[in-house]
């Protein structure tokens, strides 16, 4: 299947944004473990975690951007309500996949991990609201 330009475009925005908003939370990271190093930790995990959650939550995005896509020409709309919610349930199990992986790895920080998987819907909901004014 090829990409769309509108998938490649909207994903490419989200993934630009994620990386900025990750580089913005380590650097409040950075900040607070300077202000209260016992409490605030900032090593590799940290980053590792903003990192890879970035990623995630960017590739989670495009494979939303990818369903979208592909049920846009389903021959019946029961048929494209399935493979939605068959693509909304498999992104679903795998960001808690990595829920739990942040949890559970010491390698990962839990919270820079799991942040960025919210960075996608802010961009979102922000730009709804810059665009209609």
């Amino acid at each position: 299947m090829k990409i769309q330009e509108s998938v490649r475009k909207e994903s490419r925005n989200i993934l630009v944004f994620d990386m900025l908003a990750c580089i913005v939370m380590l650097a409040v990271f950075f900040v607070l473990h300077r202000t209260m190093p016992g409490r605030v930790s900032f090593d590799y995990r940290v980053v590792l975690g903003g990192v890879l959650g970035s990623l995630l939550a960017s590739l989670n995005f495009f494979w939303m951007g990818m369903s979208v896509q592909g049920v846009v020409g389903a021959e019946s709309r029961e048929l494209a309500y399935q493979k939605m919610r068959l693509s909304y349930r498999n992104r679903t199990m795998v960001q808690l996949l990595w829920l739990v992986l942040c949890m559970v790895l010491p390698q990962i920080h839990v919270v820079s991990g799991i942040l960025p998987l919210l960075f996608p819907g802010i961009f979102i909901k922000v730009r709804g609201v810059l665009k209609k004014n």
